[in-house]
């Protein structure tokens, strides 16, 4: 079974995003990028798929600039198989992306498609629930366990109340969950391997998708600053401090 890793290149999660001046978005200069977090955890899962034989092909896939190279390469590094990177300077949209992800689907074939819930970029969480959608594929979304059972893979699911099992036919679509695995370091070895694996680079506009955005930003700004704490006395004092902002 072949699995296909959709990987986004993000500013890297230990790194303040700052506004633009001008409050046209965030600025990305001379800021440290890395692969999303969440997609990192679906490219460690369909490593160990594959470490146990439910696998024996893992094509990476990235939508983004140039510098997207180094974020596949870090897939490739870590065990990913070969690459595949659709260059565009431009924005891409969820519905977008999804479209994009499906024509590669068409032509890879694959049996799974796991890819990160979300991006802490746009936080849009709607790529992998579109791809379901416009592939006619089973989804299991938010995914806390991963078991492939013959021709059907069982979802352990993270819901509001709890955990909810579903058992999906392959062809499937999962997206990972923070706490359905921890990702591996890349070794120094496998670093220089990667550099040797394949990466092959297209276009939008090879898959016949056109990647207009359909939104606008209008406007991006931080949020207000957190008002400081006051510490009272005891709950007497506690008591009249709610009374006095008007909340009992």
């Amino acid at each position: 079974m072949k699995i296909l890793v959709p990987v986004k290149r993000v500013i890297d999660y230990n790194v303040k995003p700052r506004v633009k001046a001008d409050g046209t978005g965030v600025d990305l200069a001379n800021v440290k990028m890395s692969m999303n977090p969440f997609d990192e955890i679906a490219v460690e899962e369909a490593i160990r798929l594959k470490e146990k034989g439910a696998a024996t092909e893992i094509v990476a896939v990235s939508i983004g600039p140039a510098k997207a190279q180094e974020t596949l390469r870090t897939a490739l590094a870590m065990g990913a198989d070969r690459a595949i990177l659709v260059e565009t300077d431009e924005e891409v949209e969820p519905l977008a992306v999804a479209k994009i992800l499906k024509a590669i689907a068409d032509e890879e074939q694959p049996g799974l498609v796991i890819l990160g819930k979300q991006s802490i970029s746009d936080d849009s969480n709607q790529t992998g629930q579109m791809l379901a959608a416009l592939m006619g594929r089973p989804q299991g979304t938010f995914a806390n366990t991963v078991e492939v059972d013959g021709d059907s893979v069982v979802v352990k699911r993270e819901v509001d109340g709890g955990l909810q099992t579903v058992k999906l036919a392959l062809p499937a679509i999962i997206t990972t969950d923070l706490r359905l695995n921890e990702p591996r370091y890349a070794s120094l070895p496998n670093i220089m391997k990667a550099k040797q694996k394949p990466l092959s680079v297209k276009t939008p506009g090879d898959y016949g998708v056109d990647i207009a955005p359909r939104l606008k930003t209008l406007k991006v700004a931080e949020p207000p600053v957190r008002q400081a704490g006051e510490k009272v006395a005891d709950v007497a004092a506690l008591v009249e401090k709610v009374k006095a902002l008007g909340l009992a």
